[in-house]
């Protein structure tokens, strides 16, 4: 009966913390619905819009938000596509080759990651100035930063618990490192690849700063920056910015909803000693 209690306590505390946790999704997804007056009126702390409205919706799409949900999908799929191929390569040698100094290098390969982005924003702009890659999709390069550490952690885990046997089959029937790679290692890999490319496709999704500060002309907006600016000269859209949000939004939801497994096994791979 004790532990028939303690179940029931749990699953109400589990049942409240998703409830504060789902709340600010919820609340501003009935914000997109709401008219400017009822968000700052009476209404504005009403679960049901009295006049539930399309507006905001439209607004949106009359402007910036299409060009910008194109430049994300443009951006986002190089960046995940370059950064899961250099990762392959890198987590790979790093859980096969042996030299010295192999911990440390995956340590400091981590330690990047840690670093604020105010920090390395300002040179990269110095750099991307220079070279003229300001105004550009050359975004998908700096964006390597903030996903390519994590992406390689996640895949040195999974290439490690391939057999090496495998390899060593390989190279009795002359097959070179890079043969044996490609069509023995990486196919095998695919799951790991794939679970370290989700990952990857949303940090760049989201990423905010460094297409703020690279790309400032409107044309080369990204879908989160285009929404930094659905402000007048006295005010903010709230409407228009929960509506946006919530656009912008679906395609993050889709592929976690539809891969949470695969991110779950990526994240968890190798916590476990076998």
């Amino acid at each position: 009966m004790k532990k028939h209690y303690i179940n029931k306590y749990l699953l109400i505390i589990i049942v409240l913390y998703l409830c504060i946790i789902l709340f600010p999704f919820i609340w501003v997804f009935i914000t997109s619905f709401k008219p400017e007056k009822e968000i700052w009126g009476d209404g504005a702390l009403k679960l049901i819009p009295n006049n539930p409205t399309f507006t905001h919706y439209q607004e949106i799409f009359k402007q910036n938000i299409l060009n910008s949900l194109k430049n994300s999908l443009i951006v986002t799929f190089v960046t995940t596509i370059y950064v899961s191929f250099v990762a392959s390569l890198a987590a790979y040698a790093i859980a096969r080759l042996k030299f010295f100094g192999k911990n440390i290098l995956l340590s400091l390969v981590l330690a990047t990651s840690m670093f604020p982005q105010m920090i390395i924003v300002g040179p990269i702009y110095n750099t991307f100035e220079k070279l003229g890659l300001l105004n550009s999709y050359a975004v998908v390069l700096p964006y390597s930063s903030i996903t390519l550490p994590v992406a390689i952690f996640i895949l040195v885990t999974h290439f490690a618990k391939i057999p090496t046997s495998l390899e060593e089959s390989a190279s009795i029937d002359g097959a070179s490192r890079l043969t044996t790679f490609f069509k023995i290692i990486l196919p095998l890999a695919l799951p790991g690849i794939f679970t370290a490319a989700i990952i990857v496709f949303i940090s760049a999704w989201n990423e905010f700063l460094l297409t703020i500060t690279l790309n400032p002309d409107y044309a080369y907006h990204t879908a989160p920056v285009a929404i930094n600016y659905l402000k007048g000269q006295f005010q903010v859209y709230w409407g228009q910015v929960a509506a946006a949000t919530v656009v912008v939004t679906i395609p993050t939801l889709i592929i976690v909803l539809l891969f949470q497994k695969q991110i779950i096994s990526g994240l968890t791979s190798g916590s476990v000693k076998e």
